[in-house]
């Protein structure tokens, strides 16, 4: 049986000139030669106006129209979003034994390295890509499981993160006013648990045929994403039509998760997207997944619902959403009306 240092695309794709079958999506999932939508772009939104009632306006129309918008002037230094790309571009150029010794401290396996999905085994269809996960809490709690190779990881990703957390809470104040919700209503345990999810997806030999990332909603609050500034992958989907998302220097691309959308009461869209490969560059990107404790409830906040608007979504924990997402993916809408 293959050993997950085997397994990982990057451990084996450049001795392939074809993707092997397994790889291969369905004529209907596959991404084809179609270009993603270029006249279309999601909306960028400068954080450094002074204005904040029209940055609040802003966010929210992006954030009901598209669930995906980007953000520049945000406060985070330039040096520190580089060094943290290159940290992690880094960790995955590392020999594969490496890799997985490195993410296999924590007997809990907080910090876990995989490949294609978390579900490998189950996947009948495998996607592009390695991942490498773990928990980033303001507590500091688990950085004695993350990676200590590249040498200055800990380093640069607990500053990355603290700084990360910092955005959040300003993104999260921004949409609680636009919405009429008390400004500190995700300040506790709705974004207390943070993590990194890091996907990097190798130069593949047929990308029409391939996927990085399935279409999906990320289980989250919101997610900040890094994106690599060489390579576009990342592309949204909007009215039908896939989008694709222009890097643009220095900016982070925010997107609204699913549990936003359940707490606003469908008011905000938590939107699908998927990654595509290509063929000459590997690319790597870096999401903050804003995650709620495990106890806190999700649910329609009380203010956004009345006699005229009744909820749309039952009332859950986030550890027995998270357990059905796991388990059943996309399909776990369905179950939360």
């Amino acid at each position: 049986m293959e050993t997950m240092d085997q397994m990982l695309v990057s451990s084996w794709y450049n001795v392939h000139s074809s993707v092997p079958p397994s790889y291969v999506q369905l004529p209907e999932n596959r991404p084809g030669m179609v270009v993603s939508s270029l006249h279309k772009a999601i909306p960028v939104i400068d954080l450094g106006r002074h204005d904040r009632v029209d940055t609040t306006k802003q966010i929210l129309k992006a954030s009901e129209e598209y669930g995906f918008f980007q953000v520049i002037n945000h406060g985070v230094s330039k040096d520190l979003m580089d060094e943290t790309l290159n940290i992690f571009k880094e960790f995955h150029a590392m020999p594969p034994k490496e890799k997985v010794n490195e993410c296999s401290k924590d007997p809990n396996g907080s910090c876990r390295l995989y490949t294609s999905s978390e579900n490998y085994k189950k996947d009948a269809i495998h996607y592009w890509k390695d991942s490498l996960t773990h928990p980033c809490p303001p507590s500091g709690e688990y950085m004695q499981h993350w990676p200590q190779k590249p040498s200055k990881y800990r380093e640069v990703v607990g500053k990355y993160t603290r700084e990360l957390r910092k955005l959040t809470l300003k993104i999260l104040e921004l949409l609680c006013e636009g919405l009429g919700l008390n400004p500190g209503y995700f300040c506790g345990g709705l974004s207390e648990n943070p993590a990194v999810l890091v996907h990097h997806y190798p130069p593949c030999p047929d990308p029409s045929l391939t996927l990085g990332l399935a279409k999906h909603r990320d289980p989250t609050i919101i997610t900040i994403l890094l994106q690599d500034k060489e390579v576009q992958g990342l592309q949204v989907l909007k009215d039908g039509e896939w989008i694709g998302v222009e890097p643009i220097p220095n900016a982070f691309v925010v997107n609204i998760g699913l549990l936003m959308q359940i707490i606003t009461n469908g008011r905000l869209v938590g939107a699908e997207h998927r990654a595509v490969t290509n063929s000459s560059s590997a690319r790597t990107s870096v999401a903050y997944f804003v995650y709620p404790s495990s106890e806190s409830i999700i649910e329609p906040a009380q203010v956004l619902i009345n006699g005229s608007t009744p909820p749309i979504y039952k009332s859950m924990s986030f550890g027995e959403f998270r357990r059905n997402f796991f388990h059943k993916g996309p399909k776990i809408e369905e179950e939360l009306q």
